[in-house]
């Protein structure tokens, strides 16, 4: 698999965010943090997830709108699409943990394609629940896709966690 065409597919969110027990404010949200250290290993294309109603500035305030997205099972509407998604293999699919899953900003995207025979390698960032029950929804939402275990990546730690990233994506077969 290290040589099939492979996209970084990522929903990330920057301003006020819960880290280590305080809210800060993060210039580039950690997942994205982390999709730049996959794609540094991997040289996958990029793409980010994107609604096209912003979550609300204040931390608070967007768990409150993501709590209500996914009480409502809601498809938040998307800015773009992936030009061409028929040419990849393999998507590396990254998240926040929200609630103890996706943000349903990622159901939209993964209800948006076909991922039959593809391969979807999930990575989420968390402040403590790890991948949540969200590997069991992406399996739900794509059963003809395989879907590889998934890193989860302590939001507070994932400036320093390239090695872990490294370790991952040779278990998989992904990098030599």
């Amino acid at each position: 698999m290290a040589h099939s065409k492979s996209l970084i597919a990522y929903f990330s969110r920057k301003g006020n965010n819960y880290l280590g027990g305080s809210i800060v404010n993060l210039p580039i949200g950690n997942t994205e943090v982390a999709a730049k250290k996959i794609q540094a290993q991997t040289g996958s294309d990029l793409f980010q997830i994107q609604t096209v109603r912003p979550y609300p500035e204040d931390y608070t305030e967007a768990t409150r709108v993501a709590q209500d997205e996914l009480s409502q099972n809601a498809r938040p509407e998307l800015t773009e699409k992936v030009a061409d998604m028929a040419s990849y293999d393999v998507i590396y699919l990254g998240y926040p943990n929200w609630w103890g899953t996706m943000p349903m900003a990622a159901f939209t995207f993964l209800e948006s394609y076909d991922f039959s025979g593809k391969t979807i390698i999930p990575y989420c960032t968390h402040e403590g629940s790890g991948m949540g029950s969200s590997e069991r929804d992406i399996k739900k939402l794509c059963p003809q896709a395989k879907v590889l275990s998934g890193l989860a990546i302590r939001g507070g730690s994932v400036g320093r966690a390239d090695k872990d990233v490294a370790s991952w994506l040779k278990k998989h077969d992904l990098i030599p």
